[in-house]
């Protein structure tokens, strides 16, 4: 099963970054999990949404050639980041490549209530007419990681 993992935090030291390779380490038999480029995408820019930049055209390959898709958010603001926002308009315009595919949101913070929030956002975002992904269930599919630090990642690993 080949999935693809957007991180939605370019920090070097994301906590979310951490996630995803925990996961694509420990799943590693079970399934290829590649974690896109989304940090080299361009601002999203309505005059070249039909014809995009190949590094954007390259994105939404990888999207639309995975068998599901894995979004790790951190919360900024009560809302994902601008870079994972920035991805999914790219995603939903043109070649909508989020259509009916399989998603998972999940995200760790160092706060009390994990990416709740952040988690509630992407999952209106994920519902858009641009987007209609197949995501997972809110009722027993929540991963929300809180309280995360750098001694919780050595414990995960």
């Amino acid at each position: 099963m080949n999935i693809v993992a957007l991180v939605g935090s370019i920090r070097k030291e994301s906590y979310n970054m951490q996630i995803a390779k925990i996961m694509q380490e420990r799943y590693k038999d079970k399934m290829n999990i590649k974690i896109a480029d989304i940090r080299s995408l361009p601002h999203f820019d309505q005059d070249e949404e039909l014809d995009p930049p190949s590094v954007v055209k390259d994105f939404k390959q990888e999207i639309l050639s995975a068998d599901g898709i894995i979004i790790v958010t951190p919360e900024y603001n009560w809302s994902i980041s601008g870079v994972l926002k920035n991805a999914l308009d790219w995603a939903s315009r043109g070649k909508r490549v989020f259509m009916k595919k399989p998603v998972m949101p999940l995200g760790a913070s160092s706060g009390m209530v994990g990416t709740l929030r952040a988690q509630t956002h992407l999952r209106q975002i994920l519902s858009a007419p641009g987007i209609q992904a197949n995501v997972l269930s809110p009722g027993g599919n929540e991963v929300l990681i809180n309280l995360f630090n750098r001694k919780s990642r050595k414990m995960a690993s």
